[in-house]
């Protein structure tokens, strides 16, 4: 399955612990598996961005490609947590808020996410039990 079949599609820097640890968190928040999820660094990763004419080098923003359109920084942000479980859509709200605000926070945490969070050599090894989830 993929994002052409109904599933909105998540592309994340696969190298930062930060970007790894929203995924595991998004995942334990889809519990209808909604999401499917490819590394920015993955051929599907550069493809999916190819083919919506962004450069393959941006692993500053998490990217959200659903129903054919793209989204990035803080509103693919904010369109995750309209899919999650619990109370997390009410941060949708946030969409009220002017974009240039919001992106300008996100863009303060993703330039500092290496440092605060780490980063690793080797893009996030999905375990079997959510391998489908992840576009080869």
């Amino acid at each position: 399955m993929n994002e052409q079949e109904g599933h909105p599609v998540i592309l994340f820097d696969g190298v930062c612990n930060l970007c790894e640890g929203s995924v595991r968190f998004i995942i334990q928040r889809d519990p209808d598996a909604v999401f499917r999820f490819a590394a920015l660094q993955s051929k599907t990763g550069a493809r999916l961005l190819q083919t919506h004419h962004l450069d393959a080098a941006m692993p500053d923003s998490v990217v959200v490609i659903e129903r054919g359109k793209l989204y990035t920084h803080s509103t693919a942000a904010l369109r995750i947590c309209r899919h999650l479980s619990g109370l997390w859509p009410l941060l949708y709200g946030f969409t009220i808020v002017p974009r240039v605000l919001r992106d300008s926070v996100y863009r303060w945490v993703a330039r500092n996410r290496y440092r605060w969070f780490g980063k690793k050599e080797a893009c996030l090894m999905p375990t079997p039990d959510i391998q489908a989830r992840f576009l080869e």
